[in-house]
């Protein structure tokens, strides 16, 4: 789509141009708002980029798709990285989204009756603003005592692409969920590899995959709803256990799908374990999670202390003209997957509709 470089001011700004700026694009585009998608990536594919190379969806490309067309493959294949990279380029394309990258936002600030989104390309100016930025850029990392004495190598999994180099390493991999057991299924084929989780890993039996996942939750969030039951028993019934994709049932044939609990700190060449054995380490990757990439929102006053807003659905409380998309279960059921996302943009881009007056007359 061909964009006005010189237009500053929109009735929506969107920040972000992954998943959820996407759906929710998709959405406004056919509301009749002005509006433009701002991207601090040089490419589609929003965070998709920089997962790992090897890295499989654990559901099928129809459970896997954004609103308006299903992702190749249908209901037996399952997607690798290059084919939702492939899948999201041609969704903004076949759409015509508007969407100018790589801009980075800085700020968001209020600006009379508007919000400015202040960028290293400039500020625009918008009646409402979605922010859809994600995690990526906010990994988080376990405050471990000596952590800063480690002379190793440390790598969060957000910047882990392959095993290349770890051959002969001594490895540690910490975090307890799918991306901890897909990627010690790929560094244990080529390095001494230590699983380390806070508690024994929950495996789903092999014939449990992401639609199953997704229908359970589905069905929990449904009574959720009717006041009848709760997103922590969804928790309980398999969301947050590891899938056992072929990797990882490789892994487990292998015999290397086992953790051991935490380690107590870390020394300059390794970690101290409870019975105060050390054991040296070359190599830790942290598949430890992330926080919600919200710093663009601190001049807002609004950010609280979990790196979270207060939202009534996917609205700001505190500031009625930002809407929060893609986060998780706090801004709308499953928003932070791919097939999840779309109820919540649909859901905001119809708040937005309705919250925002008719806009003022142009000049003569």
């Amino acid at each position: 789509m061909q964009i006005d470089p010189a237009r500053r001011d929109y009735d929506v700004v969107v920040i972000g141009g992954g998943q959820a700026g996407l759906a929710t694009g998709y959405y406004l585009r056919r509301s009749g708002l002005s509006f433009v998608i701002l991207d601090g990536e040089p490419a589609p594919g929003g965070a998709w980029q920089h997962t790992w190379d090897s890295l499989a969806l654990f559901s099928p490309a129809q459970w896997s798709s954004l609103p308006g067309v299903f992702m190749p493959g249908g209901t037996r294949a399952y997607p690798g990285r290059d084919a939702v990279l492939a899948y999201l380029a041609a969704y903004e394309e076949r759409y015509q989204l508007p969407i100018i990258r790589p801009v980075q936002v800085q700020a968001v600030e209020r600006a009379g009756g508007r919000l400015a989104v202040a960028s290293d390309a400039g500020v625009w100016r918008a009646r409402a603003v979605v922010s859809a930025t994600g995690a990526w850029r906010n990994p988080y990392i376990p405050p471990y005592p000596g952590r800063d004495q480690f002379q190793g190598i440390q790598i969060h999994s957000a910047h882990y692409r392959n095993a290349a180099g770890l051959a002969g390493q001594r490895v540690l991999v910490v975090g307890a969920r799918n991306s901890g057991a897909q990627i010690l299924a790929e560094v244990s084929q080529v390095a001494p590899t230590i699983w380390v989780t806070r508690e024994p890993p929950h495996f789903l039996p092999d014939d449990v995959d992401g639609r199953v996942l997704f229908d359970r939750a589905t069905a929990h969030y449904q009574a959720q709803q009717a006041g009848a039951g709760s997103l922590a028993v969804a928790a309980q019934d398999g969301l947050g256990q590891v899938v056992m994709v072929p990797p990882v049932r490789e892994a487990r044939a292998r015999g290397v799908l086992r953790s051991v609990r935490p380690f107590t700190r870390l020394t300059a060449h390794g970690v101290v374990w409870p019975d105060d054995r050390e054991t040296p380490v070359d190599t830790i990757i942290w598949c430890t999670g992330f926080f919600p990439a919200l710093a663009h929102l601190a001049p807002l006053g609004i950010v609280t202390a979990a790196a979270q807003v207060a939202t009534r659905g996917t609205r700001a409380q505190a500031e009625p003209r930002l809407w929060l998309v893609g986060y998780g279960d706090w801004t709308g059921f499953a928003s932070a997957t791919l097939i999840g996302v779309g109820r919540s943009a649909r859901q905001t881009v119809a708040e937005i509709q309705a919250a925002l007056p008719p806009p003022d007359p142009a000049p003569a």
